[in-house]
């Protein structure tokens, strides 16, 4: 047998432990930082594997680090399994269905690729105790990719120092290897304190933090026009202090999302939201404290890496799909709205894809975040894009929740696992791959060095609930 054979034997014997892992983490469905259950099971499978765990990794109490073996190279192999919240549904249903009304749901796939990257470091491992092949292999489960940073804290922490290169995957609808930027991002909080009063016996000895959180957002919807075109400003008010009309609230809060494409950018337009809510503190005669929540790099995708991945995913291939698995997944797009059906219906009604996309060399750009561009700042990092879902599938939606344990979402799951395993296995075998993917990275930083966008004090933090 071949290194692909050989990996995808050792996937394939593996491969009801690893649909049970996925499914029971699908069931869980555990938002940021609360990855408990999540976290448990990945580090007990991690040990039954063979490797040496370490939970709370990075002072998180839901990351987990696994290692086997020893000297370089140190490949990483990441993996995330957070939720997001209100995407609960019912699985293999074609029809929106919540389990719990208000429920959390995977709807990005998480389950999915922290168990594929799983997959692929237990196979890895083994292939280097049947070989004796030289060298680390770590699995990085990641927290709070879902607006926590949780791969951010850990490179502030300094888990990341000793690798040489990093590998991962997304569930998607289509094969590829990914090559594109993506923007940096930050959360922060602004919250404002004013005083309560009357509203209509003593307005005037009333101080309005909502008044203050609006006038906030006004001069924030004003600010757009002044920042660069490619930079993204969101904001959720999180607290509007009460539901009673005829009080001045006392109390508001705004939670502000920045983007752009480089972490200067991010920090120049943060400095300018900050000066807008002295602003409206100042106009409200209110106290206005700001409160850190999250950050991530910008993506920086290694072509190097890329192209060897794209490689090994043409040698192994896409998938292939029962009658009953194209069905399932024609019913889901039947549920799509006349506009998600548009990129449907340009690409000839493809159902679910098979074939792996041609690999452009030439970077492309993607309108998002993820906290894995903190990792490709400190090591070169390559990933792909796997099919586990139904051509078209909105990503964060009850229907890439629906589908998240199907038969379709599994053979996606495993699939990842051997190409990565494979990539693993290839940079190993061949360290001169590891030296031109450093090569290129540092030709890419130009002398820039990472500086991590999170403050010294700030602490992981679960989502704010009301």
């Amino acid at each position: 047998m071949n290194i692909h054979e050989q990996l995808s034997t050792i996937i394939e014997q593996k491969k009801q432990k690893l649909i049970k892992v996925s499914d029971s983490i699908w069931g869980f469905c555990e938002t940021r930082y609360e990855e408990y259950q999540s976290v448990e099971i990945m580090a007990k499978t991690l040990e039954d594997e063979g490797f040496t765990v370490e939970r709370s990794a990075g002072g998180m109490q839901t990351a987990v680090v696994g290692t086997y073996g020893t000297g370089k190279p140190v490949i990483a192999i990441l993996g995330e399994f957070d939720a997001l919240s209100g995407l609960s549904q019912q699985a293999n249903a074609a029809v929106k269905q919540p389990v719990q009304e208000g429920g959390n749901g995977h709807g990005c796939g998480h389950n999915l690729l922290g168990t594929g990257s799983l997959a692929a470091a237990i196979a890895v491992r083994h292939y280097m105790e049947q070989h004796g092949l030289k060298g680390t292999v770590r699995y990085y489960g990641c927290p709070a990719e879902e607006g926590g940073g949780g791969k951010a804290f850990m490179a502030r922490a300094g888990l990341f120092q000793d690798v040489d290169v990093a590998f991962t995957w997304h569930p998607w609808d289509e094969n590829l290897a990914y090559n594109a930027r993506m923007l940096a991002t930050c959360q922060v909080y602004f919250k404002f304190k004013g005083i309560s009063s009357h509203a209509a016996a003593s307005p005037e000895l009333g101080r309005s933090a909502l008044d203050a959180v609006e006038l906030m957002n006004v001069g924030a919807n004003f600010l757009r026009e002044h920042i660069i075109q490619d930079a993204r400003l969101h904001y959720a008010i999180t607290n509007t202090g009460g539901y009673a009309p005829n009080v001045v609230q006392a109390e508001a809060e705004v939670l502000y999302k920045i983007r752009a494409p480089k972490m200067d950018q991010v920090r120049e337009i943060l400095a300018r939201v900050v000066d807008i809510a002295r602003g409206a503190a100042l106009m409200t005669g209110t106290q206005m404290e700001s409160q850190f929540d999250a950050a991530s790099a910008d993506l920086i995708p290694n072509i190097t890496l890329g192209s060897m991945m794209h490689k090994q995913f043409m040698q192994i291939g896409g998938e292939t799909y029962t009658e009953d698995e194209l069905r399932f997944a024609q019913s889901i797009q039947a549920s799509f709205s006349e506009v998600e059906m548009k990129p449907v219906h340009k690409a000839n009604g493809k159902v679910l894809s098979v074939d792996v996309n041609a690999y452009n060399p030439e970077p492309g750009f993607l309108a998002g975040s993820t906290d894995v561009g903190d990792v490709s700042w400190i090591v070169p990092t390559g990933q792909v894009y796997v099919t586990t879902c139904a051509y078209g599938t909105p990503p964060h939606s009850w229907q890439m929740v629906s589908q998240g344990t199907s038969s379709i979402a599994h053979k996606g799951m495993l699939l990842a696992g051997k190409v990565l395993a494979s990539s693993a296995i290839e940079a190993m075998l061949h360290p001169e791959i590891i030296e031109q993917a450093k090569a290129e990275h540092k030709e890419q930083l130009g002398g820039e060095t990472y500086q991590s966008m999170i403050p010294p004090e700030a602490v992981p933090a679960p989502i704010r609930r009301a």
